[in-house]
């Protein structure tokens, strides 16, 4: 006998509750380690007399906890690996702390001259925000539509509010452990809920086929239990080839693209639980809630 998601649907509800109350009160509370593209931040331009690559620099910085400044190297090859000419954008920093920086890429990665040194402000600022929020709300928007011209609303419904707890969860975790969040975390939230919602709207094609089949002799919980075991296999297959990927890209991508890589984690993870474990019972709910012909 399988095992029936639906049928305990409460404590998979009770669990979600609870983390997105923890979760929201860390947002409140605690709020978010904003990264320099949020926040602005000190430049350094430096001319080394012998060539040196980014992993020596970041090395160098990670002393200093600066670890995720973003380093560039100035080359009109964009496929270089080392360079004399190092681009290094930091969080803000005192005038102490960036003699310090300095005198000790100097002790180990030789002289260098110092072409320009300055405090910069956000390179994404508050109406960039404001369109990539625009951005998440518009994809939602047009999700409702189709999904409700394809399925029903309340399929749509129960999808859209899915993928808010998913975004909801990919930002509590970076607001409990207090990941920096820079410009990727953009990319990877948009990305998450284009995932999420594909995991979802193949249990609701698999309930909606089986709701044209479905004997009266046969419940709706019933119903909903096997069309999400139907498409476990294909879950599975799927999550897995996804989470080896990003886990690969956050273990072995390097610092620069590690928070990016956290995010898609944590959002690919949190699209699994919800399509399988929330968003069945969630249409049920409303379907009860509001009786209509199917």
């Amino acid at each position: 006998m399988k095992f029936s998601i639906v049928k305990r649907y409460k404590i998979f509800f009770a669990i979600t509750i609870t983390f997105l109350i923890i979760g929201l009160g860390s947002m409140i509370v605690k709020g978010f380690n904003m990264g320099i593209d949020f926040t602005g931040g000190s430049i350094m331009d430096l001319q080394f007399h012998k060539t040196v690559s980014v992993a020596e620099v970041r090395d160098v910085l990670k002393e200093r906890d600066l670890g995720n400044a973003i380093i560039q190297l100035e080359s009109s090859d964009s496929a270089v690996t080392s360079a004399k000419g190092v681009l290094i954008r930091t969080g803000v920093i005192s005038d102490e702390q960036r003699q310090q920086v300095m005198a000790d890429l100097k002790s180990k990665l030789g002289d260098f001259d110092i072409q320009r040194v300055e405090n910069v402000g956000a390179t994404i600022g508050g109406e960039l925000i404001q369109q990539a929020v625009l951005a998440i709300v518009l994809s939602w928007v047009l999700m409702i539509a189709y999904i409700t011209i394809r399925f029903e609303f309340r399929f749509a419904l129960a999808a859209i509010i899915a993928l808010i707890i998913d975004v909801t969860v990919t930002l509590s975790y970076f607001s409990l452990f207090h990941v920096e969040m820079d410009s990727s975390f953009v990319a990877a939230l948009l990305t998450v809920v284009g995932y999420s919602v594909n995991g979802t709207i193949v249990i609701f094609d698999r309930i909606r086929e089986n709701l044209k089949i479905h004997r009266r002799s046969e419940s709706i919980t019933e119903m909903v239990d096997n069309s999400i075991w139907q498409t476990m296999g294909r879950s599975i297959y799927t999550v897995g080839t996804s989470l080896f990927a990003v886990v690969s890209i956050f273990l072995w991508g390097g610092e620069t693209i590690r928070n990016f890589a956290f995010a898609m984690l944590v959002g690919f993870s949190s699209g699994a639980y919800t399509s399988t474990l929330l968003a069945g019972p969630l249409w049920m709910l409303l379907r009860k809630q509001t009786p209509g012909k199917d």
